[in-house]
């Protein structure tokens, strides 16, 4: 390994994790299923889906209560609890606001909603948020997310929400990238922030914050890794976050949560040039990179829309410029199958297996106590990734897992994998969308994980990020071919979703 790629051990700066979860958390953030009440009883947006310690956004809120109060969290560790409070807003008159567009071209729906206060986020501590409406009549609560983003990310771990993807499966209006009212064929080409979130489990508004993202968040912050906290966004529009002048002046490690399906050509090409200038990745869920995505913007701003026509020819750049139609990455016009980053392939939905070890010597198994074929049950769920034998898998690569299942008829693998490139870095695929869930089961809605699997998953997901944040990891744990030496079965994914 040249000089140039030489590991060393990273200076982080900014953020003091530790401090900050020593302060007193505060179980006032959750809201209660029973407390959420009728969707319009309370509901809100932001018109920023990110910004910097001491910036401002404003809430757009709709009532049917004539006063609301909102309250800000940073979302945490705290000793378990899970957030603290920063901030609370006087009472504010509330207003039932209905005005909305409707872009039949795209099926598209937007909110005219007046805004209802501005919110100045100075003292604010970099972090994840979620701000707590609730209607003063007692009728109703819901969240609204945003990021207060980290400006130096030099030596940290950048944890990136996916954003994108919360968005394309947000169906209030009726509309959301997967249906319609009347189903599939009626579904959006575009969907909007500027509108609430109707999220899935008690529709809370969070998004898909709390099952994808929640668990990781105060995973890391338990540990007081050097951690960082970023968007979908950051890697459209500020690329030089995660690459850096240097490797020095780099992040350590990027990750992605446990369901990061959508991209832009400019958020993939993010990711690529930190792969390869050095900085390590982690796709800690599966079906990541898999849908091609446009930003475009809304009236509130610049990219706050998420075009996605998942069919290359019915896309209106199709004729102009074929690089950038929002099918499949791995799909013409011109494919590029997202094994390429990632290492695996995304295979199906819905696949529900345990969870079997196939590479119990390696690094990332340490401490688990692990042997090949221990099996974890429920731990692969819904969706899983598997490596594949096409001429995008990059090399050299090991399978960490092979986990055997049946998904829509067809018999089939679950794969985690971890693979180095001549840069030095590293880049690991959990290959399940339950990963996440696993670090911090409740806050999470899915299929439950058995205590050993969690115990299992902490262990790997330390040893990862431990081993991540002191610098290109294939410098000391470079990848070893295994899948043709031990015969494991490759073969193409079954692209369902």
């Amino acid at each position: 390994m040249s000089a140039t790629h030489a590991r060393r051990p990273r200076t982080a700066v900014g953020f003091d994790v530790a401090a900050e979860n020593a302060k007193p958390g505060t179980t006032g953030w959750a809201i209660a299923p029973s407390a959420i009440g009728p969707q319009n009883a309370i509901q809100g947006y932001a018109d920023q889906i990110s910004v910097p310690s001491g910036g401002t956004f404003r809430l757009f809120v709709s009532t049917t209560a004539p006063r609301f109060s909102a309250t800000a969290y940073r979302m945490g560790y705290y000793g378990g609890i899970g957030a603290r409070e920063v901030w609370q807003s006087l009472p504010v008159d509330g207003v039932l606001q209905t005005a909305q567009t409707f872009i039949k071209a795209t099926n598209t729906v937007e909110c005219d909603w007046q805004p209802s206060l501005t919110v100045t986020t100075t003292g604010w501590p970099e972090g994840d948020y979620l701000i707590k409406l609730i209607a003063l009549n007692g009728r109703g609560q819901r969240y609204v997310p945003i990021t207060v983003r980290s400006t130096k990310t030099a030596g940290r771990i950048v944890l990136v929400a996916g954003v994108t993807t919360w968005q394309a499966y947000n169906g209030w209006g009726g509309y959301s990238l997967y249906g319609g009212p009347q189903g599939h064929g009626e579904r959006s080409r575009a969907v909007s922030f500027d509108r609430p979130y109707l999220d899935y489990g008690p529709k809370s508004g969070a998004g898909l914050y709390l099952p994808f993202d929640q668990g990781l968040v105060m995973f890391a912050e338990q540990h007081a890794l050097p951690v960082a906290y970023e968007t979908d966004l950051e890697l459209e529009t500020r690329p030089e976050l995660f690459a850096g002048a240097s490797l020095s002046q780099a992040p350590a490690a990027i990750v992605s949560d446990a369901h990061d399906e959508y991209y832009s050509a400019q958020m993939r090409d993010t990711l690529t040039v930190a792969r390869d200038s050095g900085v390590n990745l982690a796709f800690l869920g599966a079906n990541s990179v898999y849908r091609h995505m446009r930003w475009a913007p809304t009236q509130l701003g610049d990219d706050r829309l998420v075009i996605c026509y998942k069919e290359a020819t019915t896309d209106p750049v199709y004729r102009i410029d074929q690089t950038q139609t929002t099918q499949n990455w791995r799909d013409a016009p011109d494919p590029r199958p997202e094994n390429a980053l990632t290492g695996s392939y995304y295979q199906c939905n819905p696949g529900r297996a345990a969870y079997v070890v196939y590479d119990p010597g390696n690094w990332i198994f340490a401490g688990t106590g692990v042997t090949k074929g221990s099996s974890f049950p429920g731990l692969v769920w819904p969706e899983y990734d598997r490596v594949v034998d096409l001429p995008t898998t990059p090399h050299p690569i090991e399978v960490l897992s092979h986990s055997p299942l049946t998904c829509a008829g067809h018999a089939s693998y679950q794969e985690s994998a971890y693979y180095t490139t001549s840069s030095g870095a590293g880049v690991f695929d959990a290959g399940t969308m339950q990963w996440v869930c696993a670090l911090e089961a409740q806050y999470c809605n899915q299929l439950p994980v058995t205590p050993a699997g969690e115990a299992f998953v902490r262990q790997v997901t330390l040893n990862l990020l431990r081993t991540f944040a002191q610098g290109p990891a294939g410098v000391t744990h470079p990848a070893v071919d295994n899948t043709v030496a031990d015969n494991v079965p490759t073969g193409p994914g079954l692209g369902l979703d």
